[in-house]
């Protein structure tokens, strides 16, 4: 592939159209000059008044060349080995119609939990690259996202998909953790763990939240949860019968108990997270737990390529030297 060592370099080219412009606004260059235009006429066809005109068009080329060889292009390749961590991860996110809550906040202004937890879980994953993760989104039902990958740009793009609505509404907590579990359980991962965040309590689903936490311990696989929700009450986007959208405070609902003896039967922790700041702090304090070191490899074999341009911009600035002493020439 080709990249270029200095790509900043390269705006200069946009400003080459200008010059051009601005020297064709002052009309063609002049092949002779006169103090009268009455002593040129019948000098010659009117095309040879044009003949200077070449010599700019090579200026502005030879600019270009020697623009492209100061960007320094170069062919080559890179190739990274990346030894993964051991480390499966499964991001369980409630989806349900409270997640739409605007009791946090996003780049100063008011946003909603998702919204929230969409962007923080992105951080944390970018600072994950060897760790194979998966999204499992959960409703009134679970499905799955992502599957466990290390090609973190395409699980991040599953990730803007993610939204309320996808399935019915409700809070199936115990379904999301088996869920979970069961995309963990054939891998052979040294640790495996699920993060499962929620702001509701478990009112649906085929599966008790303390029977997955028993599945879950059973095979190894650590469970930390976290509880996401301003206390109180909280103001929620609402469609009334004619389609408007109106706020309206809900009572905010999380069984704290539930969560807490999850995370402690599968050996991990629970945390509540009021805010903004407190969930990224959440996120952090388990990307410190949940650690492992690795080896990046990266090998770059590239051939310069800047005397090309640099020779071209050479030819041409020589056939416009030549080319001016001929029948192209500019006399004063």
């Amino acid at each position: 592939m080709i990249r270029f060592m200095h790509p900043d370099i390269l705006w200069a080219l946009a400003a080459l159209p200008l010059l051009a412009l601005i020297r064709g606004r002052r009309g063609p260059a002049a092949a002779l000059r006169f103090a009268s235009l009455e002593n040129a006429k019948g000098l010659g066809r009117p095309r040879k008044i044009r003949a200077g005109s070449w010599l700019a068009a090579l200026r502005i080329a030879v600019l270009a060349g020697l623009i492209l060889g100061l960007a320094r292009p170069q062919l080559g390749s890179s190739l990274s080995e990346i030894n993964a961590s051991g480390i499966d991860i499964v991001l369980a996110l409630d989806v349900s119609g409270s997640m739409e809550a605007r009791d946090f906040t996003l780049r100063g202004g008011p946003a909603s939990r998702l919204d929230v937890v969409k962007s923080v879980v992105s951080q944390f994953v970018q600072e994950r690259p060897n760790d194979r993760i998966g999204i499992v989104a959960f409703a009134g039902r679970p499905y799955v996202g992502s599957p466990l990958t290390l090609d973190h740009s395409w699980l991040e793009k599953r990730l803007e998909t993610i939204a309320t609505g996808t399935v019915e509404d409700g809070t199936a907590i115990g379904s999301a953790i088996a869920a979970s579990v069961n995309r963990l359980r054939a891998q052979d991962a040294k640790s495996r763990i699920v993060i499962l965040l929620t702001d509701g309590m478990n009112n649906t689903g085929a599966v008790q939240p303390e029977t997955a936490a028993e599945a879950a311990k059973a095979l190894g696989i650590k469970v930390y949860t976290i509880g996401a929700g301003s206390r109180g009450e909280a103001p929620i986007p609402v469609t009334d019968q004619f389609g408007n959208r109106r706020m309206v405070m809900a009572q905010v609902d999380i069984d704290e108990a539930a969560l807490e003896n999850i995370a402690r039967e599968t050996g991990a922790r629970y945390f509540r997270a009021t805010d903004t700041d407190s969930l990224e702090k959440i996120y952090d304090e388990i990307n410190r737990m949940e650690t492992t070191t690795h080896t990046v490899k990266k090998f770059e074999n590239y051939r310069e390529l800047f005397m090309w341009p640099a020779l071209a911009a050479l030819a041409l600035l020589l056939a416009e030297m030549l080319l001016g002493q001929t029948r192209l020439r500019r006399l004063p």
